[in-house]
């Protein structure tokens, strides 16, 4: 298994597809919107849009992680991301992440898009377990996981300091056998 192949997966409101430089813009003004900025945190590091367009413009030759750009189908428009990375292939394993916009927030993109890439996960790549991390006070994310089958495995208290407050992290995941009982029960 390697991330190597880089799909495009649709759905009835998304596509996922890979990332090209000239998404770089779009996803610059998502990065910099300040609710993405708010349940992401500060970058680690200053970024300019130069570094963004050299990031976007490599995701789609990286075999290690899985980064897909998350549009409206209706539109075709850029609305976020979906992310597959720190791939473990001994336990065939890995780490997700999303983050939609503001055009793409309130009308089940994320709930879709995250379902769409645990399918191709646990289906074509054969990965066992996915897990994630959210602020606790990111309800709408928080929400998505677990519509998607995302379990809490457990919180680390007040581990971050947002906004002048301290905030929890929520630590999630999700098998292949509980993803395989969900969909079977979904369709």
């Amino acid at each position: 298994m390697s991330f190597s192949v880089k799909p495009v997966l649709t759905g009835a409101r998304t596509v996922l597809r890979p990332f090209t430089e000239a998404d770089a813009d779009t996803m610059w003004e998502i990065i910099e919107d300040p609710e993405v900025v708010r349940f992401t945190g500060e970058p680690a590091r200053e970024l300019t849009r130069e570094h963004v367009r050299s990031w976007y413009g490599s995701r789609a030759t990286r075999p290690d992680r899985l980064d897909l750009a998350v549009t409206d189908r209706a539109t075709g428009e850029l609305v976020g991301e979906v992310v597959l990375y720190e791939w473990d292939p001994q336990a065939r394993s890995c780490t997700f992440r999303t983050l939609l916009g503001p055009r793409g927030r309130d009308r089940g993109l994320g709930t879709e898009a995250t379902r769409l890439v645990l399918g191709h996960a646990f289906g074509p790549l054969g990965l066992h377990r996915i897990q994630l991390e959210a602020y606790g006070h990111n309800h709408r994310a928080l929400r998505v996981y677990e519509k998607a089958g995302f379990t809490v495995e457990g919180v680390r208290r007040e581990a971050a300091l947002r906004d002048g407050a301290w905030v929890d992290e929520v630590i999630m995941g999700i098998l292949d056998r509980e993803w395989a009982a969900l969909s079977s029960t979904v369709r």
